[in-house]
């Protein structure tokens, strides 16, 4: 009978010893959660624009601080996994110079800044038509988060689920994704003045999409930007 009480009170500390080591592990990694979220919220107060050359490369400061508002609110409403990186992608800059930015913002790295493709309806040099309709062939703007990385007829492809309602929300049932084309190419740019166009998703070089896709995949900010009057009047993440 001693024996037997011995071995309950032993089993009985493991369990307490167990869920106390367990409790301490949630704690201490809520806790470095807690201080990498305060430390990418207060990432606008650094001069991240000036020291990786933002301006120099293209991007405009007022494009750069309307994604780090919506960042920081998506952070905050939980919508965001990968804290470290925001890609933004400027519509407003022609499809012949480099308009997207992939930001590392805890190491302070710009990691790629590469040509990307609008939707064919959108416009030719530039995109200045946009639309969250299906077939509409269209580029759609706002903030999004990446989704899974898939398998599919442009190969290696990552899913973009829209997050802003009446403006990019059809993204997913759309079949919007950042995948690779051999049209989005600086020699084509450099022979008709503009790269070619998808059918409203986000292509990328074919040398560098596979990169692209697995540093920004699972979960991280994306913002589509253009100097649209409807959507800088309306979003919620910006006004």
């Amino acid at each position: 009978m001693q024996k037997k009480n011995l071995i309950l009170s032993l089993l009985s500390f493991i369990v307490i010893l167990t869920s106390s080591f367990a409790n301490k592990i949630k704690s201490v990694a809520k806790s470095v959660l807690s201080t990498t979220k305060a430390m990418i919220i207060d990432t606008g107060k650094f001069n991240l624009y000036d020291s990786l050359h933002l301006e120099i490369k293209g991007l405009n400061r007022q494009v750069f601080d309307y994604a780090i508002q919506g960042y920081q609110q998506l952070l905050q409403l939980g919508h965001l996994k990968k804290l470290n990186t925001l890609s933004i992608i400027d519509f407003s800059m022609p499809s012949k110079v480099k308009r997207l930015f992939v930001l590392d913002l805890v190491h302070f790295k710009l990691l790629f800044n590469t040509y990307v493709a609008h939707g064919r309806n959108s416009g030719i040099q530039t995109a200045t038509a946009f639309s969250n309709q299906p077939e509409s062939f269209k580029s759609s703007l706002g903030f999004y988060s990446t989704e899974n990385i898939y398998n599919g007829k442009h190969g290696s492809s990552l899913q973009l689920n829209g997050l802003e309602k009446g403006f990019n929300d059809n993204a997913l049932s759309r079949g919007i994704v950042m995948h690779a084309a051999n049209y989005v190419d600086e020699d084509v740019a450099k022979a008709q003045g503009y790269i070619g166009r998808s059918l409203g998703c986000p292509a990328v070089p074919e040398k560098l999409h596979a990169a692209i896709i697995g540093a920004i995949a699972n979960g991280s900010c994306l913002f589509m930007y253009a100097n649209d009057q409807n959507y800088l009047t309306h979003s919620h993440f910006i006004n």
